[in-house]
């Protein structure tokens, strides 16, 4: 059974990572749009969509499944584990930072630039790497 929770867990990993790469990125082309244009307002629907439709349901899944994982497989003793976790209450906070903004893009207040959002694209890249290089090497 620990197998097929592993799998499920990784299947939620990696549709909450597509979301969080994707979501930035709609990010910097609705920044360029004339708020309240047609382009504008379909940034808001695919937003929300991805938002409520799949990122929220697979971060919530990661979360509850990384827990179940690491209690069947005893693995809260372990070093490598408690730092994966600080990284994925990072990841957790850059997930609510894009629904903030997203938020802000629905009701028309956006008033970062494309740069901005293009930057904040990385952040997601740059804590996934940590991650993968913790659950594979567990260096400590």
């Amino acid at each position: 059974m620990y197998e097929w929770l592993k799998a499920l867990h990784i299947i939620a990993v990696i549709s909450w990572m597509a979301g969080l790469l994707y979501l930035p990125r709609l990010f910097v082309y609705h920044a360029a749009a004339e708020p309240g244009s047609a382009q504008s307002e379909t940034f808001k629907v695919m937003e929300r969509r991805l938002l409520k439709a799949i990122m929220g349901p697979a971060m919530g899944v990661t979360w509850v499944l990384g827990i179940v994982l690491a209690i069947q497989g005893h693995w809260f003793v372990a070093g490598w584990l408690h730092a994966k976790i600080a990284l994925v209450v990072a990841m957790s906070v850059m997930h609510g930072l894009f629904g903030r903004w997203a938020n802000d893009f629905a009701a028309d207040r956006n008033r970062r630039s494309q740069k901005f959002y293009r930057i904040a694209n990385e952040i997601p890249t740059v804590l996934m790497i940590l991650i993968v290089i913790l659950v594979v090497v567990k260096p400590f």
